[in-house]
């Protein structure tokens, strides 16, 4: 009985069962398309403020849900959050999107902090614990962070750009320097999806929306083989 009442249609697809009907979520759950999503937003004011006050960010996790009955939830929040945690100036525009101070250089790029600061992901914690707290136990709870290639294309661009050219031109002519933000987001990332299953996530989705740029050879480095520094060296 027990096994009843607490699977979920969405974790069991994930382990290979079938399903009569299949489990549903989308990736954009809230957003613009959800008036209460609007009114949350006006409330929070930045953006940020959206995703680490955790009574917010819980809101607009669970709008969706139930508005649909989806058979899964993902949680409101980021994936430039760890730059912000590795100390990393972080702000959104309107209508335009993130900003971040490029680290485009290796001079630069020696000023980023290995360690992030998890205390400012806290919230994004709490929203979890919340989230998970307030889900029928059908439901599952996804969180996720983006992969580190994408995350990087954002830290030395600054900002979103139509081909990554920034981030591809800096691993080309500075490879040792541009790993030096992979094994920063490498490890970070690791420690944030284990907070976030520690806090009530069931399953994890990593984005790697823009590793579709790189040629067979630098996605093998970049996205799939790289390892952080302090892994290789105590291997």
């Amino acid at each position: 009985m027990t096994e009843q009442i607490l699977a979920k249609p969405f974790l069991d697809v994930l382990r290979g069962q079938r399903e009569l009907v299949p489990p549903i979520w989308m990736m954009r759950q809230a957003g613009r398309y959800l008036p209460e999503y609007r009114e949350v937003r006006a409330k929070a004011g930045g953006f940020l403020d959206l995703c680490f006050t955790p009574e917010f960010a819980t809101e607009v996790t669970l709008q969706p849900i139930r508005r649909f009955n989806f058979d899964a939830a993902i949680i409101f929040s980021d994936i430039l959050v760890i730059p912000y945690a590795l100390g990393r100036a972080v702000r959104f525009e309107v209508g335009e999107g993130p900003r971040l101070d490029p680290l485009d250089t290796p001079d630069k790029i020696a000023t980023l902090k290995p360690d992030a600061d998890f205390s400012k992901l806290e919230p994004v914690f709490e929203a979890l614990r919340r989230v998970r707290a307030e889900l029928a136990p059908k439901i599952a709870l996804i969180g996720f962070c983006g992969a580190p290639w994408t995350v990087a294309t954002y830290m030395v661009a600054g900002q979103g750009t139509p081909d990554q050219a920034p981030a591809r031109m800096l691993a080309y002519r500075h490879p040792e320097a541009f790993a030096t933000i992979i094994d920063a987001l490498v490890e970070n990332s690791i420690e944030y999806l284990v907070g976030q299953l520690k806090a009530g996530a069931d399953v994890l989705q990593i984005f790697d929306t823009w590793a579709g740029v790189l040629p067979p050879r630098e996605f093998q480095r970049w996205s799939i083989e790289h390892r952080h520094g302090r892994a290789r060296k105590s291997a």
